[in-house]
């Protein structure tokens, strides 16, 4: 006789059924008991009258949901996922499998079945990914069997693509040969934030210009290539970021007709410097590191002395550069320089300005920010141009003002409103006073009319009859 084997609600129903037939009990109670009517009471004892034991054995035992897959089916999905589809993610390799492999299968289910096959979507988010490494850690720990697909997993996690690797490179060979170049924002005296910006030498690790500015601007960029011209010279290369300061869009190619040149990238194209820029920070990590460097010291140092104001940090960097040079670059003795000879400072502002195009008016006069300038040669002489001539309005370092037409330059003065002094009224020596308002309105002026016709009322009647 076969053995039957209930399980522990099957079997309180056996032996409450069969006790109540044997002793002939209590339906009421056994309802009671089992949580049932006595209809299903009465059900139960049909059932044990004519099979036993058995006849408490659910009738879906052993049997599988009609959508449940095959071993064959599961593992021909998965190997469709090893195969053509593998670098699909789960939603895209569902609509394959219904358009072109003809199986149709819910979402949810194929996540499940890849997912405990080892399989991690290209899709998966941050948590899921931490949650399958964390995973496969604990299985290493424990010295469990791996799946192909998990170790798999395991190599693909170690080793990064080219594009994701920031491999450590080695220091340029020359002094001078690339600058590394950035801005970092962060409250390095007083109360606000405020932008240091420096360059650094990629081979000796020098910082050759630092300044500060209340905004990552092209005045402090410019400032700090003027430092490295003034004290180093032209080097060959900078690197920095991809700011519209540097550079609007990256042509591999550029023409004439695609010039994307900033005012910094001109002033690098005028002097012969290779400007390149990234998007990555890791590609300029000297620059980046000594961020770090000098948050820790330059901060507490102008805490230390009492520096609020920019103007005072910006003459405090002077001996601070200095010091830090001194304890964390290397020795440039031992490494060759490629700055370019020194160039004087009257080409440096020339080459360092920032550019407007301006078109001259009738009175020979152009407007800039608000403010009529003309135009003076080298001997301090007006100089007329035609109405719709145009020139390049060009402010340098020093806040001076040139105009550059058919490649000539004239200093640019304001124009003043008014003459100061008088040749034919005023002595040497006359101060211009301002006049005096000395206009007095009528009594019958409509705005004190009114007023005057009220006065003459109380004039009248207080007048002696």
């Amino acid at each position: 006789m076969r053995k039957v084997d209930l399980r522990m609600n099957e079997q309180e129903k056996y032996e409450v059924i069969k006790g109540l037939v044997d002793t002939n009990g209590n339906k009421q109670r056994a309802a009671l008991t089992l949580g049932v009517t006595i209809r299903s009471v009465n059900r139960m004892i049909n059932i044990y009258k004519l099979k036993g034991k058995a006849g408490f054995i659910h009738g879906n035992r052993g049997r599988l949901p009609r959508h449940t897959r095959t071993d064959d089916q599961k593992e021909t999905i998965i190997g469709f996922y090893k195969g053509p589809y593998f670098d699909f993610n789960y939603r895209h390799f569902k609509d394959m499998l219904e358009g072109r492999e003809s199986i149709s299968i819910s979402y949810q289910s194929l996540y499940q079945l890849l997912t405990q096959a080892g399989y991690l979507s290209p899709k998966a988010q941050r948590k899921t990914i931490k949650k399958q490494q964390a995973h496969l850690k604990q299985k290493q720990e424990n010295h469990d069997r791996l799946t192909e697909v998990e170790q798999q997993l395991i190599v693909e996690k170690n080793i990064l693509e080219p594009h994701l690797s920031h491999a450590r490179v080695p220091r340029s060979k020359y002094f001078g040969e690339l600058l590394q170049m950035d801005a970092s924002n962060h409250v390095w005296f007083g109360e606000d934030k405020a932008h240091l910006h420096i360059a650094i030498d990629d081979a000796t690790n020098i910082i050759v210009g630092a300044y500060f500015d209340y905004q990552e601007t092209l005045n402090g960029y410019y400032n700090v290539l003027w430092q490295v011209l003034k004290n180093d010279g032209i080097p060959y290369g900078i690197l920095t970021d991809n700011r519209t300061v540097f550079i609007y869009r990256n042509e591999k190619d550029p023409t004439p007709d695609l010039d994307t040149l900033t005012q910094f990238g001109y002033a690098c194209a005028t002097l012969g410097i290779k400007l390149d820029t990234t998007s990555v920070p890791q590609k300029k990590g000297r620059v980046e590191r000594a961020f770090g460097t000098l948050q820790s010291r330059l901060v507490n140092e102008l805490h230390l002395d009492g520096i609020k104001t920019i103007e005072q940090a910006n003459q405090y960097l002077e001996k601070f550069i200095i010091r830090h040079n001194n304890q964390f670059a290397l020795h440039p003795n031992h490494i060759q320089s490629v700055f370019e000879k020194q160039i004087d400072d009257e080409t440096i502002l020339k080459t360092l300005v920032t550019i407007v195009e301006r078109t001259f008016d009738k009175g020979s006069s152009i407007s800039y920010k608000n403010t009529y300038y003309q135009a003076y040669d080298q001997r301090g002489s007006l100089v007329n141009f035609a109405a719709k001539t145009k020139c390049r309005v060009m402010k340098n370092l020093n806040d001076e003002l040139h105009a550059c037409v058919n490649d000539r330059y004239y200093l640019l003065l304001p124009l003043e409103s008014h003459y100061h002094h008088s040749k034919e009224l005023d002595s040497p020596d006359a101060k211009v006073l301002k006049p005096v308002n000395t206009y007095r309105p009528p009594a019958h002026h409509p705005w004190k009319e009114a007023s005057y016709l009220r006065y003459q009322k109380r004039a009248q009647k207080n007048s002696p009859t």
